[in-house]
């Protein structure tokens, strides 16, 4: 019986110390289940990678007819061909719409107005009645100044005559001639007091004129300033109407100091220099003008020089203050080589274009440029007349590449690349294809 109870005992401890040793294995085999799945998750990505890109690639470079399109295939591309042309040589600047006269219609004199004989905004020219001032208080200074003339002249015709009878008693030795002396100097103030009445009848005549306002210049009158039955003084800052000229009207714009030489050379040469006028966004055009003067000194402090230009100005689109861009025309290159803009790139060549060849392939030419006027380039050297360059789609292109000709938007075949075989025929010459004038884009004929 004790030893079974011994034997018993020993199997319960057994059982007991067995199961912390379970507890304890238990957290180091989790880890490792978790990286094995990490693995498998891994693999199992790398592998669909390894299977799903291929079929990736082919279904992104497979064609519309379901074949493959690989990078050497033809790009289609848009050309344009080098022309000779006249290419305008301009310089631009910021300008502000000035009026060459802007007048702020005041009183001369004080008084009620009485009448104003304008309409806010209207069209007026010089010498057109715009206001009337009182003019009785005038009229009667008026009076009064011409009866003061009347009285004086009496005066003067009476010092006169006793003058000559004073010269006939001296004659006869009667008085003595200090008397006579004395006469001729009152004869001599009573004139100038004459004259001096006409004087103040002349003053009050121009005051009933200034009474009468009219219009200094031709323009536009503005908003009425003071209304009828106020009194108005020579002193009221805003006066009755501001009148502004606007045909013709003037620009004041400014060039860097650098632009100037070739500015004054034409000048100098008294050429014409055209100057055209853009709104805020250099796109709508406001008017077209001459250059009229160049200021007698450069702004030290911004290295700019200040120039007016005229404009007729017939439809008034130039408003006094607007912002302008200006572009001042100093030359013009005759019979020069023109590319469009698009068709010019820059890279590690320098500056190029993608010249075409006849069989259907485009070579990196490197040109030099001149002016242009955003539209179409100057090219200096590097090109000849009549040759092709690619204006779209040189982005995908590089030096050897093939290409095939898109038609130009609009055409009957827009929207379908003619095949490359079909372009070319017999060591490069065209079949059945002809070109657009217009665009400079060659098409191929259905």
């Amino acid at each position: 019986m004790g030893g079974e109870r011994d034997a018993a005992d020993r199997r319960a401890g057994q059982g007991f110390a067995a199961a912390p040793r379970e507890f304890q294995t238990r957290p180091r085999r989790r880890p490792r289940l978790g990286v094995v799945v990490w693995v498998v998750l891994l693999a199992a990505i790398v592998a669909a990678a390894v299977l799903y890109l291929p079929r990736l690639v082919h279904h992104e470079n497979a064609g519309p007819g379901g074949g493959r399109a690989t990078s050497t295939g033809p790009t289609p591309v848009g050309v344009a061909t080098a022309r000779k042309g006249e290419m305008p040589v301009t310089l631009s600047g910021l300008g502000t719409v000035t009026p060459l006269a802007v007048v702020t219609v005041k009183t001369q004199l004080n008084g009620y107005l009485m009448s104003v004989g304008f309409v806010e905004g209207q069209h007026v020219k010089k010498g057109d009645f715009l206001a009337q001032v009182d003019p009785r208080p005038y009229q009667v200074a008026l009076e009064q100044a011409q009866a003061q003339l009347a009285k004086d002249q009496a005066t003067l015709q009476n010092a006169q005559v006793d003058l000559k009878r004073y010269n006939t008693l001296v004659a006869q030795n009667s008085i003595a001639t200090q008397t006579r002396d004395t006469q001729v100097a009152t004869v001599g103030q009573d004139r100038a007091q004459v004259m001096l009445d006409q004087a103040q009848i002349d003053t009050q005549k121009l005051n009933l004129t200034y009474t009468h306002i009219i219009s200094p210049v031709t323009g536009r009158v503005g908003l009425r300033q003071i209304d009828p039955g106020n009194y108005v003084q020579t002193s009221d800052p805003n006066g009755i109407v501001v009148v502004t000229q606007l045909q013709p009207i003037s620009v004041i714009f400014t060039l860097p100091e650098d632009s100037l030489p070739e500015v004054l050379k034409q000048y100098h040469a008294g050429g014409t220099m055209g100057v055209t006028a853009f709104d805020r966004t250099g796109t709508a055009e406001l008017g077209a003008g001459r250059l009229e003067t160049i200021d007698n000194q450069i702004d030290p402090t911004t290295g700019m020089v200040k120039l007016r230009a005229i404009f007729d100005n017939p439809d008034e689109s130039l408003f006094p203050n607007q912002f302008v861009n200006i572009k001042l025309l100093v030359n013009t290159l005759h019979d020069t080589l023109l590319v469009p803009t698009a068709a010019i790139q820059r890279g590690a060549p320098g500056t190029f274009v993608y010249l075409v060849k006849p069989n259907n392939t485009v070579a990196v030419q490197t040109v030099k440029l001149g002016p242009g006027d955003g539209q179409k380039v100057a090219v200096l050297s590097g090109l000849e007349a009549g040759a092709e360059v690619v204006d779209d789609g040189a982005d995908r292109l590089k030096d050897g590449a093939k290409i095939t000709i898109a038609p130009p938007p609009g055409s009957a075949s827009a929207g379908s690349a003619p095949p490359a075989a079909a372009q070319h025929k017999g060591g490069g010459q065209h079949s059945g294809q002809h070109r657009n004038q217009q665009g400079g884009a060659r098409q191929t004929s259905q």
